[in-house]
């Protein structure tokens, strides 16, 4: 347990804890309908019961925990029609951030998210999952930022937050580091030469790959 509180201690208390006990869920070391008991995470991780409700109630917003009052909180079956449907509404907006991209994004941020994406084949060599996961995160990044609409930015990051624990999860498969780079390499080839289309059409594809390869984690309908 020394290696969770150090995990926990190093960065932002609630968004730490709420990674480390989503990745359990994901992966199946808590199973659904284990209890999650605030004293004993609390303990588990050397913080005060208040970070550990505000962990559980980001937990119960991605719909990985079930809390009921005076019944505490439990794991959830993590349902495939609802992630799917989660993920319908992540492609659309991905769709639109990457289209918009293609339209509005400067030559700098062009040239950035050019030279990032190339960097990265590295990281697909060495299977660096850790690495690519981190990079992944900003190359989204990059496309919501360069559609230069702040509701959609804000409606996107909202709607990433709550699919964060599949999308890490997804790296976790076999290959997938690779063809999620040749994914990427579609949608910056369409943003590059300002096909606007094209780059909606592979950014849906792409986040429709990431749906099915993170169906694995899912329970029953």
């Amino acid at each position: 347990m020394a290696s969770d509180r150090k995990l926990i201690r190093t960065g932002t208390t609630v968004d730490h804890m709420v990674r480390a006990i989503a990745d359990e869920i994901i992966t199946g070391r808590l199973k659904p309908g284990d209890r999650l008991d605030e004293v004993s995470l609390a303990e588990r991780y050397g913080v005060s019961r208040t970070p550990v409700r505000d962990a559980l109630g980001q937990l119960s917003a991605m719909s990985l925990v079930d809390r009921r009052p005076n019944r505490g909180a439990t794991v959830k079956v993590i349902a495939q029609d609802h992630l799917a449907s989660m993920f319908e509404s992540m492609a659309e907006l991905e769709a639109i951030c990457a289209r918009l991209s293609a339209e509005r994004m400067t030559a700098a941020e062009r040239a950035a998210l050019e030279a990032e994406h190339f960097a990265s084949t590295k990281l697909v060599r060495e299977n660096a999952e850790s690495d690519y996961e981190a990079y992944n995160v900003r190359f989204h990044s990059r496309l919501y930022e360069g559609a230069h609409s702040k509701h959609i930015q804000e409606l996107t990051l909202m709607t990433r937050s709550r699919l964060a624990p599949f999308r890490r999860a997804q790296f976790r498969l076999g290959g997938r580091l690779a063809r999620s780079w040749e994914e990427h390499d579609a949608i910056v080839t369409a943003i590059l030469r300002a096909d606007a289309t094209s780059a909606a059409t592979a950014a849906r594809a792409h986040v429709a790959s990431v749906s099915t390869a993170s169906a694995v984690f899912a329970g029953p309908h």
